[in-house]
């Protein structure tokens, strides 16, 4: 009997068919259009051959596809062009790909694919561009390579891929360009790459190259780019390199062991764009460099250049030339010298300045004030003198002016006035002199103030207590300020560092300053402060360290500052307190804690050696004894009193119907049904924007103040809903936090049916959930959301301060039980805030035990984000929101799910990040956080990260990991998890602004 042959053109829609069938997740719905209802050529992605009607090209780049690539695609016989780039694909490349003769371009980069290089991939004999970048494949290059004679591009960058660059990479005669970036390559580069008389870029930047450059690939013509930062390369480049290289556009070779001069040749190399040798050990003088038209970034930081000499700085005047130029780093050198008046001729476009770090002395030219568009300009650490010139006004861009370490003379002036985007500025270090500028309050985006030692004298202007946006650090430190700390200070809420020590400040201390709730640095020493400690201070719950010493403070330590959980240093030493020093907090530290100096302090721990505070005779001691009695009877009274109370509500209470309702929600003004029915046009669909187990959320207005409100209405057929309506209005009555959603009422009526009906009301969170910016294939392709990296970190750190008040800081502890992007809301200022506390449990000891008020049984929240023992019966528990902030952290950084359906075989997230740690902390991160970035090679963004941020990253993803251990005692609490993000957050802000 004949078998049926299948025709050319059914096996084509048989493999698509397969294709399709190996996607699980289509976000966008591309694959909608692949159905028998047109035909296959006709599908979107596909092109056809028109005359065979056989698949030539199959490109579904950039859809966040998920699923692996199915081996039936080598049945597409005549594709030429396979592009998958930018999808969410896993698995491993089938081999059966090499059975694709007639390929020409296979480009599957940044997926999440596996496994070594396919070795027969070389069969596919027609194939021109190789595209592999940023997966994670493992092994050697393979050595079977050098067969492929038609390839001119390959790309294997971002990978785990080790061993080294194989020799066989010579006999790829066709080839154009090659990237290996960012991978475990070691040894040299070989000698038979200068084989490859086509070779126009080289990337082999991030590696573990060592050894020499060979010499023969200074003859080579046909380079236009050379990428070899961040290995270990050393030797010296040689002097006439560049007459050889007429074509090059980029050469990048910082961070290695280079030495040497920089080749004078450097003249030659005409149409060079972008020079870095920073992080190197390159001595002697810069060469001129005005034939340079083109040159875009020079980058010569952290070397040995120069010699301390009045012409070290002789070749800036070369670089007027350069009308291109936009950043140009000489920072941390041995440059001398004057800076020359020709400064100010450089390029109009030049934004980013760095001088900081040598010996550069004289005074700033006032011409430097010509380059309008800087908006850096980084001159610390140097030996400039004078004064800061007002033409510094015209740099309406700038936004990080660093001018310490000098010595700066005269006043700062009003023009500071004019930097209306500066968000740092930094003269510390100088002998500035008058007063501090008031209207620096129009630097209204200033985020770091730096005024530390300098001869600053007046009243602190209330305009810097004005300015909201400071978040890093204030610094007055060691000036002659004078009058009192005024209230204002108060305005400073999200504050990290603040000092005013070593001044001649007066009056007492604020108690507003009790407002600065995410201050974790106070420093307010060496004044003439009076008054007593204000007992606000135990409400800056983040306080770490606190220094009050050499004042003229009175009265007691206050109580509540044993309460503050982080404070490790405090010192309130030469002042004039007195009364019983506390015994716990930091208290208990001697090391921590200095008090000397205050000779009517008592009491205290053994170690401080203070004398015990006596009682004063038998009168005092019968005193304390009549006012005991007298509370004891005082409180029995009360408690009588409160039992009548209670037994007549219960009494009336049993005579009424029974109600769901819980008094507690009395305490909430209510709204009415017809106001919320108005408010959300009858609760039409086009205004829901959300739902869940027990209710639908609806986007509303409230009529009674024509304002924009989120309406959570319950579903009360849903067994559980009313309890959860309780639970959740118990657990915000009293609740208040900035990174918790706010409750804003309550409707508790019926509707137009004579139905029960039940909602709350809720501010309006315009940014959506944090689901919506993590899987923006939730939203059309057209408009697409995307985390920075440093909008994820204040997110985490919002959920964590979150999480820690709720735990540790309510009246009541409170367990959310249900942590999940989805219940994680974003205001206009993307700042954080948990919602949804349905499933929330209530904690509250009584007699001696443990009480718990629930929504539910048995519903513990939600597949992969509540932890393990969850599942076993165990009951909720602190431990368990632990570990869902943990496993959400870990969501937050790398963009992937924890029920992502690549995991299999017993992979989950949380050991797909311990297995990629630290090594690949850069693949495992979502690529979409870094694209903010300027990169440094032109087609990686992510080599921007300096090595402070890189570990901060690290650091983060280890909390993550520590958070989310299987035995919930070994997890870290929410107070040890705030404490190192708050410090993570400091080095991350300081790696950041230091990065260059």
């Amino acid at each position: 009997m004949m078998k049926a042959i299948a025709s050319p053109n059914n096996i084509d829609h048989l493999a698509l068919l397969k294709f399709k069938e190996s996607i699980s997740s289509d976000p966008y719905g591309i694959l909608f259009s692949w159905n028998t209802s047109i035909h296959f050529c006709n599908w979107h992605g596909i092109t056809c051959n028109s005359a065979l009607q056989r698949v030539t090209t199959l490109n579904l780049e950039g859809y966040k596809l998920k699923g692996f690539i199915s081996p039936h695609i080598a049945n597409l016989s005549y594709l030429t062009n396979f592009n998958l780039d930018n999808n969410n694909l896993y698995g491993k490349i089938p081999q059966e790909l090499g059975r694709l003769s007639r390929l020409k371009q296979l480009y599957i980069g940044n997926n999440s694919l596996e496994g070594e290089i396919p070795t027969n991939l070389t069969a596919c004999t027609h194939l021109e561009v190789l595209y592999l970048l940023g997966n994670n494949l493992i092994g050697k290059i393979p050595v079977q390579i050098g067969s492929f004679q038609k390839l001119r591009s390959l790309n294997v960058g971002k990978n785990k891929l080790t061993g080294g660059i194989p020799a066989f990479m010579g006999n790829v005669s066709s080839l154009i360009y090659l990237s290996v970036i960012m991978n475990n390559l070691e040894g040299d580069i070989p000698q038979q790459i200068c084989n490859l008389k086509s070779l126009a870029s080289v990337f082999v930047s991030v590696n573990n190259l060592t050894g020499t450059f060979p010499s023969c690939l200074y003859n080579m013509s046909s380079l236009t780019k050379i990428s070899a930062s961040a290995n270990q390369f050393n030797d010296s480049l040689s002097p006439n390199m560049f007459h050889t290289l007429p074509n090059l556009q980029l050469l990048l070779l910082g961070g290695n062991r280079l030495s040497g001069p920089i080749p004078p040749s450097i003249i030659n190399a005409s149409i060079i764009s972008s020079f870095d040798i920073g992080g190197n050990y390159f001595s002697g003088q810069v060469p001129n460099m005005s034939k340079l038209q083109y040159l875009y970034r020079l980058s010569l930081q952290k070397n040995n250049l120069g010699d301390n000499s009045i012409k070290d700085l002789e070749f800036l005047k070369s670089l007027v030339n350069c009308s291109k130029l936009q950043i140009l780093s000489i920072s941390y050198n041995n440059f001398g010298g004057y800076l020359p008046n020709s400064i100010g001729n450089l390029s109009s476009k030049l934004s980013q300045l760095y001088l900081g770090g040598n010996q550069i002395s004289g005074e700033i030219p006032v011409t430097l004030g010509n380059l309008v568009d800087l908006t850096l300009l980084m001159m610390e650490d140097n030996f400039i003198g004078g004064i800061i010139p007002t033409t510094f006004g015209k740099f309406h861009k700038m936004q990080k002016l660093e001018l310490g370490t000098n010595m700066l003379s005269g006043e700062i002036g009003a023009f500071i006035g004019n930097l209306s985007q500066l968000f740092m500025l930094g003269v510390g270090q100088n002998m500035l002199e008058g007063n501090i500028p008031p209207n620096i309050g129009n630097c209204q985006k200033l985020q770091q103030l730096d005024l530390f030692q300098n001869n600053l004298t007046g009243a602190i202007p209330l305009e810097v207590f004005n300015l909201s946006s400071l978040t890093n650090f204030l610094d007055l430190t060691q000036n002659s300020l004078s009058g009192s700390i005024p209230a204002e200070v108060g305005n400073l809420k999200n504050l990290n560092f603040l000092s005013m020590s070593d001044n001649h400040l007066t009056g007492h201390i604020p108690g507003t300053i009790g407002e600065c709730i995410m201050l974790e640095n106070l420093y307010l020493e060496g004044n003439s402060l009076q008054g007593i400690i204000p007992s606000s201070l135990a409400s800056v719950k983040n306080l770490r360290a606190l220094d009050l010493s050499r004042n003229h403070l009175s009265g007691p330590i206050p109580n509540g500052l044993q309460n503050l959980s982080y404070l490790q240093y405090f010192n309130i030493s030469f002042n004039m307190l007195e009364g019983e020093v506390p015994t716990e907090g930091v208290f208990q530290n001697a090391s921590g804690l200095v008090v000397t100096g205050n000779s009517m302090l008592c009491g205290g721990i053994s170690k401080l050696h203070l004398p015990p505070c006596t009682i004063r005779g038998k009168k005092l001691a019968k005193h304390h004894k009549f006012i005991l009695v007298t509370v004891i009877v005082s409180v029995i009274a009360c408690l009588l009193i409160l039992s009548i109370i209670l037994i007549i509500y219960w009494t009336r209470k049993r005579g009424k119907k029974p109600s769901f309702d819980s008094p507690t929600i009395d305490q909430l003004a209510k709204v009415s049904y017809q106001s919320l029915h108005n408010g959300t046009d009858g609760f039409s669909t086009t205004n829901l924007i959300g739902s869940g187990s027990f209710s639908s959320v609806y986007k509303g207005t409230l009529e009674s103040e024509d304002k924009v409100v989120a309406i959570k209405v319950l579903n009360l057929q849903r067994k559980g809903a009313h309890k959860s309506f309780i639970v959740e209005c118990n657990a915000l009555k009293n609740i208040k936090h900035r990174n918790l959603v706010p409750i804003l009422t309550c409707c508790s009526s019926t509707d137009y049916k004579g139905q029960e009906f039940k909602a709350l009301i809720f501010e309006y969170m315009k940014n959506g959930s944090l689901e919506q910016w993590l899987h923006p294939g939730t939203l059309s392709a057209e408009n697409p959301r995307t985390l920075s990296l440093d909008q994820r970190l204040n997110i985490i750190i919002d959920i964590a301060s979150a999480l820690h008040y709720l735990h540790h800081e309510c009246e009541q502890s409170i367990i959310h039980c249900d942590l999940k992007p989805g219940n994680v809301l974003l205001d206009d200022d993307m700042v954080a805030h948990v919602s949804d506390f349905g499933m929330t449990r209530l904690l509250s000891t009584i007699n001696g035990t443990t009480s718990k008020q629930t929504s539910t049984t048995g519903i513990k929240g939600t597949v992969g984000y509540a932890p393990p023992e969850y599942g076993v019966g165990s009951e909720v528990s602190m431990n368990g929101d632990v570990y869902s902030f943990g496993i959400l952290m870990l969501e937050i950084l790398t963009g992937i799910r924890p029920t992502d359906e690549s995991f299999e075989d017993g992979q989950n997230l949380r050991n797909f990040v311990e297995n990629s740690l630290p090594d690949n902390v850069l693949q495992i991160l979502d690529a979409s956080s870094l694209k903010q970035r300027q990169p440094i090679v032109e087609e990686e963004n992510s080599l921007n990260l300096t090595p402070t941020v890189e570990n901060c990253l690290v650091s983060l993803f280890n909390i993550g990991l520590a958070c989310s251990v299987e035995s919930p005692k070994e997890r870290l609490n929410m107070e040890n998890v705030t404490r190192e993000l708050s410090k993570i957050k400091g080095a991350f802000l300081s790696g950041k602004i230091n990065g260059k």
